[in-house]
Protein backbone atom coordinates (compact mmCIF):
# COMPACT_ATOMS: atom_id res chain seq x y z
CA UNK A 1 0.00 0.00 0.00
CA UNK A 2 2.85 2.39 0.81
CA UNK A 3 4.34 1.97 -2.68
CA UNK A 4 1.03 2.92 -4.29
CA UNK A 5 0.56 6.18 -2.36
CA UNK A 6 2.57 8.48 -4.72
CA UNK A 7 0.75 7.03 -7.71
CA UNK A 8 -2.64 7.54 -6.05
CA UNK A 9 -1.82 11.19 -5.28
CA UNK A 10 -0.79 11.64 -8.90
CA UNK A 11 -4.20 10.41 -10.03
CA UNK A 12 -5.89 12.76 -7.57
CA UNK A 13 -3.76 15.77 -8.54
CA UNK A 14 -6.00 17.06 -11.40
CA UNK A 15 -9.10 16.94 -9.17
CA UNK A 16 -7.24 18.59 -6.28
CA UNK A 17 -5.99 21.38 -8.55
CA UNK A 18 -9.46 21.90 -10.02
CA UNK A 19 -11.08 22.11 -6.56
CA UNK A 20 -8.33 24.38 -5.28
CA UNK A 21 -8.42 26.83 -8.22
CA UNK A 22 -12.16 26.97 -8.85
CA UNK A 23 -13.64 26.37 -5.37
CA UNK A 24 -11.27 26.91 -2.44
CA UNK A 25 -9.43 29.97 -3.82
CA UNK A 26 -12.64 31.84 -4.85
CA UNK A 27 -14.18 31.10 -1.44
CA UNK A 28 -11.17 32.52 0.37
CA UNK A 29 -11.10 35.51 -1.99
CA UNK A 30 -14.79 36.25 -1.38
CA UNK A 31 -14.26 35.94 2.38
CA UNK A 32 -11.48 38.56 2.18
CA UNK A 33 -13.61 40.88 0.03
CA UNK A 34 -16.46 40.63 2.56
CA UNK A 35 -14.31 42.32 5.22
CA UNK A 36 -12.82 45.02 2.95
CA UNK A 37 -14.97 48.14 3.28
CA UNK A 38 -15.57 50.12 0.11
CA UNK A 39 -13.55 47.86 -2.16
CA UNK A 40 -13.12 49.27 -5.68
CA UNK A 41 -12.46 46.89 -8.58
CA UNK A 42 -10.89 49.54 -10.79
CA UNK A 43 -8.30 50.80 -8.30
CA UNK A 44 -8.15 47.57 -6.25
CA UNK A 45 -8.35 49.71 -3.12
CA UNK A 46 -10.50 49.89 0.02
CA UNK A 47 -10.70 52.27 2.98
CA UNK A 48 -11.05 49.90 5.91
CA UNK A 49 -11.43 46.39 7.27
CA UNK A 50 -14.28 45.29 9.51
CA UNK A 51 -17.87 44.09 9.74
CA UNK A 52 -19.51 47.10 8.07
CA UNK A 53 -20.43 45.10 4.95
CA UNK A 54 -22.22 42.49 7.04
CA UNK A 55 -24.02 45.15 9.08
CA UNK A 56 -25.18 46.88 5.92
CA UNK A 57 -26.37 43.70 4.22
CA UNK A 58 -28.21 42.37 7.29
CA UNK A 59 -30.06 45.69 7.60
CA UNK A 60 -30.81 46.08 3.90
CA UNK A 61 -34.58 45.55 3.39
CA UNK A 62 -33.92 44.07 -0.06
CA UNK A 63 -31.64 41.42 1.45
CA UNK A 64 -34.10 40.66 4.24
CA UNK A 65 -36.83 40.24 1.63
CA UNK A 66 -34.51 37.96 -0.37
CA UNK A 67 -33.86 35.81 2.73
CA UNK A 68 -37.59 35.56 3.41
CA UNK A 69 -38.34 34.52 -0.19
CA UNK A 70 -35.50 31.99 -0.25
CA UNK A 71 -36.47 30.37 3.06
CA UNK A 72 -40.12 30.07 2.00
CA UNK A 73 -39.02 28.56 -1.30
CA UNK A 74 -36.66 26.10 0.40
CA UNK A 75 -38.95 24.84 3.17
CA UNK A 76 -41.96 24.45 0.88
CA UNK A 77 -40.54 23.14 -2.39
CA UNK A 78 -38.00 20.63 -1.04
CA UNK A 79 -40.43 18.55 1.09
CA UNK A 80 -43.28 18.85 -1.42
CA UNK A 81 -41.19 17.95 -4.48
CA UNK A 82 -39.51 15.06 -2.65
CA UNK A 83 -42.80 13.61 -1.38
CA UNK A 84 -44.56 13.96 -4.76
CA UNK A 85 -41.60 12.47 -6.61
CA UNK A 86 -41.54 9.49 -4.24
CA UNK A 87 -45.28 8.86 -4.69
CA UNK A 88 -45.02 9.12 -8.48
CA UNK A 89 -41.99 6.81 -8.51
CA UNK A 90 -43.84 4.19 -6.45
CA UNK A 91 -46.74 4.42 -8.89
CA UNK A 92 -44.43 4.08 -11.89
CA UNK A 93 -42.73 1.07 -10.33
CA UNK A 94 -46.07 -0.70 -10.03
CA UNK A 95 -46.96 -0.06 -13.69
CA UNK A 96 -45.75 -2.73 -16.06
CA UNK A 97 -47.15 -1.46 -19.35
CA UNK A 98 -46.01 1.89 -20.77
CA UNK A 99 -43.62 2.41 -17.83
CA UNK A 100 -40.85 3.74 -20.07
CA UNK A 101 -43.28 6.12 -21.75
CA UNK A 102 -44.42 7.59 -18.44
CA UNK A 103 -40.83 7.93 -17.24
CA UNK A 104 -39.96 9.85 -20.40
CA UNK A 105 -42.97 12.15 -20.00
CA UNK A 106 -42.09 12.96 -16.39
CA UNK A 107 -38.45 13.61 -17.34
CA UNK A 108 -39.24 16.10 -20.12
CA UNK A 109 -39.35 19.24 -17.88
CA UNK A 110 -35.79 18.50 -16.73
CA UNK A 111 -34.37 18.78 -20.26
CA UNK A 112 -36.54 21.77 -21.19
CA UNK A 113 -35.03 25.25 -21.05
CA UNK A 114 -35.85 27.06 -17.80
CA UNK A 115 -36.99 30.22 -19.56
CA UNK A 116 -39.24 28.19 -21.85
CA UNK A 117 -40.94 26.59 -18.85
CA UNK A 118 -41.26 30.06 -17.30
CA UNK A 119 -42.95 31.33 -20.45
CA UNK A 120 -45.48 28.48 -20.25
CA UNK A 121 -46.22 29.35 -16.62
CA UNK A 122 -46.70 32.99 -17.55
CA UNK A 123 -49.24 31.93 -20.19
CA UNK A 124 -51.03 29.84 -17.55
CA UNK A 125 -51.07 32.45 -14.78
CA UNK A 126 -50.59 35.95 -16.27
CA UNK A 127 -53.72 37.92 -17.30
CA UNK A 128 -53.65 39.50 -20.75
CA UNK A 129 -55.81 41.98 -22.63
CA UNK A 130 -57.63 39.02 -24.17
CA UNK A 131 -58.22 36.82 -21.12
CA UNK A 132 -57.29 36.35 -17.47
CA UNK A 133 -55.04 33.36 -18.10
CA UNK A 134 -55.89 29.68 -18.21
CA UNK A 135 -55.72 29.18 -14.44
CA UNK A 136 -57.97 32.18 -13.78
CA UNK A 137 -60.43 30.89 -16.37
CA UNK A 138 -60.69 27.67 -14.37
CA UNK A 139 -61.06 29.63 -11.10
CA UNK A 140 -63.81 31.77 -12.60
CA UNK A 141 -65.56 28.69 -13.97
CA UNK A 142 -65.98 27.49 -10.38
CA UNK A 143 -67.28 30.88 -9.22
CA UNK A 144 -63.99 32.32 -7.95
CA UNK A 145 -62.39 35.70 -8.61
CA UNK A 146 -59.45 36.14 -10.96
CA UNK A 147 -56.04 36.79 -9.41
CA UNK A 148 -52.98 38.33 -11.05
CA UNK A 149 -50.39 35.68 -10.16
CA UNK A 150 -47.48 37.49 -11.83
CA UNK A 151 -47.95 41.17 -10.92
CA UNK A 152 -50.51 40.80 -8.13
CA UNK A 153 -50.33 40.07 -4.39
CA UNK A 154 -47.22 38.63 -2.79
CA UNK A 155 -48.80 35.30 -1.79
CA UNK A 156 -49.98 34.70 -5.36
CA UNK A 157 -46.51 35.33 -6.81
CA UNK A 158 -44.87 33.10 -4.21
CA UNK A 159 -47.40 30.35 -4.98
CA UNK A 160 -46.50 30.44 -8.67
CA UNK A 161 -42.77 30.46 -7.89
CA UNK A 162 -43.15 27.43 -5.60
CA UNK A 163 -45.23 25.55 -8.19
CA UNK A 164 -42.70 26.38 -10.89
CA UNK A 165 -39.77 25.22 -8.76
CA UNK A 166 -41.49 21.95 -7.83
CA UNK A 167 -42.32 21.31 -11.47
CA UNK A 168 -38.72 21.90 -12.58
CA UNK A 169 -36.99 19.77 -9.93
CA UNK A 170 -39.39 16.81 -9.81
CA UNK A 171 -38.18 14.99 -12.98
CA UNK A 172 -34.65 14.43 -11.67
CA UNK A 173 -35.98 13.23 -8.32
CA UNK A 174 -38.40 10.85 -10.02
CA UNK A 175 -35.54 9.40 -12.05
CA UNK A 176 -33.43 8.81 -8.91
CA UNK A 177 -36.32 7.35 -6.91
CA UNK A 178 -37.40 5.04 -9.74
CA UNK A 179 -33.87 3.67 -10.04
CA UNK A 180 -33.58 3.26 -6.26
CA UNK A 181 -36.89 1.40 -5.97
CA UNK A 182 -35.94 -0.88 -8.86
CA UNK A 183 -32.71 -1.80 -7.04
CA UNK A 184 -34.54 -3.12 -3.94
CA UNK A 185 -34.25 -6.97 -3.97
CA UNK A 186 -37.56 -8.57 -4.91
CA UNK A 187 -36.99 -11.35 -2.36
CA UNK A 188 -37.81 -8.93 0.47
CA UNK A 189 -41.25 -8.26 -1.00
CA UNK A 190 -41.84 -11.95 -1.71
CA UNK A 191 -41.07 -12.84 1.91
CA UNK A 192 -43.39 -10.09 3.14
CA UNK A 193 -46.25 -11.32 0.93
CA UNK A 194 -45.91 -14.81 2.40
CA UNK A 195 -46.69 -13.26 5.79
CA UNK A 196 -49.68 -11.38 4.27
CA UNK A 197 -48.02 -8.01 4.87
CA UNK A 198 -50.02 -5.04 3.58
CA UNK A 199 -48.67 -2.84 0.80
CA UNK A 200 -48.47 0.16 3.13
CA UNK A 201 -46.40 -1.78 5.66
CA UNK A 202 -44.07 -3.10 2.94
CA UNK A 203 -43.58 0.48 1.76
CA UNK A 204 -42.76 1.76 5.27
CA UNK A 205 -40.69 -1.23 6.41
CA UNK A 206 -38.93 -2.27 3.22
CA UNK A 207 -39.01 0.39 0.52
CA UNK A 208 -38.32 3.48 2.62
CA UNK A 209 -35.37 2.03 4.60
CA UNK A 210 -33.81 0.56 1.45
CA UNK A 211 -34.02 3.82 -0.52
CA UNK A 212 -33.20 6.10 2.45
CA UNK A 213 -29.72 6.95 1.02
CA UNK A 214 -31.40 8.23 -2.14
CA UNK A 215 -33.91 10.22 -0.09
CA UNK A 216 -31.09 11.77 1.93
CA UNK A 217 -29.14 12.62 -1.24
CA UNK A 218 -32.14 14.31 -2.85
CA UNK A 219 -33.01 16.25 0.31
CA UNK A 220 -29.45 17.57 0.65
CA UNK A 221 -29.12 18.52 -3.02
CA UNK A 222 -32.66 19.90 -2.96
CA UNK A 223 -31.86 22.26 -0.10
CA UNK A 224 -28.64 23.42 -1.76
CA UNK A 225 -30.36 23.90 -5.13
CA UNK A 226 -33.30 25.81 -3.62
CA UNK A 227 -30.97 28.15 -1.73
CA UNK A 228 -29.24 28.92 -5.06
CA UNK A 229 -32.53 29.70 -6.85
CA UNK A 230 -32.44 32.71 -9.14
CA UNK A 231 -33.21 31.78 -12.74
CA UNK A 232 -36.64 30.50 -11.71
CA UNK A 233 -37.65 33.92 -10.37
CA UNK A 234 -36.19 35.69 -13.42
CA UNK A 235 -38.11 33.40 -15.78
CA UNK A 236 -41.39 34.37 -14.11
CA UNK A 237 -40.97 37.96 -12.92
CA UNK A 238 -38.17 39.44 -15.02
CA UNK A 239 -34.81 40.84 -13.97
CA UNK A 240 -36.09 43.60 -11.66
CA UNK A 241 -36.87 41.23 -8.81
CA UNK A 242 -36.53 43.86 -6.07
CA UNK A 243 -39.44 45.79 -7.55
CA UNK A 244 -41.64 42.68 -7.59
CA UNK A 245 -40.47 41.65 -4.08
CA UNK A 246 -39.46 38.25 -5.45
CA UNK A 247 -35.68 38.45 -5.27
CA UNK A 248 -33.58 35.63 -3.82
CA UNK A 249 -30.23 35.66 -2.02
CA UNK A 250 -28.38 34.73 -5.20
CA UNK A 251 -30.31 37.41 -7.07
CA UNK A 252 -29.31 39.95 -4.43
CA UNK A 253 -25.64 39.00 -4.85
CA UNK A 254 -25.95 39.38 -8.63
CA UNK A 255 -27.68 42.76 -8.29
CA UNK A 256 -24.94 44.03 -5.98
CA UNK A 257 -22.35 43.10 -8.58
CA UNK A 258 -23.96 43.75 -11.95
CA UNK A 259 -27.44 45.21 -11.40
CA UNK A 260 -28.57 48.77 -12.05
CA UNK A 261 -27.58 49.73 -8.51
CA UNK A 262 -24.60 47.36 -8.46
CA UNK A 263 -20.86 47.79 -8.38
CA UNK A 264 -20.51 46.83 -4.72
CA UNK A 265 -18.39 43.66 -4.57
CA UNK A 266 -17.88 43.97 -0.80
CA UNK A 267 -21.63 43.89 -0.12
CA UNK A 268 -22.07 41.06 -2.63
CA UNK A 269 -19.29 39.07 -0.96
CA UNK A 270 -20.81 39.55 2.49
CA UNK A 271 -24.19 38.33 1.21
CA UNK A 272 -22.51 35.34 -0.46
CA UNK A 273 -20.73 34.37 2.77
CA UNK A 274 -24.01 34.61 4.69
CA UNK A 275 -25.61 32.32 2.12
CA UNK A 276 -22.68 29.92 2.46
CA UNK A 277 -23.08 29.88 6.26
CA UNK A 278 -26.83 29.16 6.00
CA UNK A 279 -26.36 26.33 3.50
CA UNK A 280 -23.50 24.85 5.55
CA UNK A 281 -25.63 24.92 8.71
CA UNK A 282 -28.61 23.25 7.02
CA UNK A 283 -26.33 20.61 5.49
CA UNK A 284 -24.70 19.82 8.86
CA UNK A 285 -28.13 19.45 10.47
CA UNK A 286 -29.17 17.04 7.72
CA UNK A 287 -25.95 15.05 8.17
CA UNK A 288 -26.61 14.71 11.90
CA UNK A 289 -30.19 13.59 11.32
CA UNK A 290 -29.13 11.13 8.62
CA UNK A 291 -26.98 9.14 11.06
CA UNK A 292 -30.16 7.85 12.71
CA UNK A 293 -32.49 7.79 9.70
CA UNK A 294 -30.40 6.61 6.76
CA UNK A 295 -29.62 2.89 6.36
CA UNK A 296 -26.62 2.02 4.19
Amino acid sequence: MEKNNPKAWLYLLPAILFIGVFMIYPLIDVLIYSFEEGFNFASQSYFGVGFYNYNYVLRDPFFLQAIKNTLILVFITVPVSTALSLLISVGLSSIKKLRNLFQTVYFLPYVTNTLAVGLVFMILFKPTVYNDGLVNMVIEAFGGQAVDFIDGPYWAKMLVLCLYTVWVVMPFKILIFTSAIASVPQTYYDAARIDNTTSLRMFSRITLPMISPSIFYLVITGFIGAFKAYSDAVALFGTNLNASEMNTIVGYVYDMLYGDGGGYPSFASAAAIILFAIVLTITCINLIVSKKRVHY
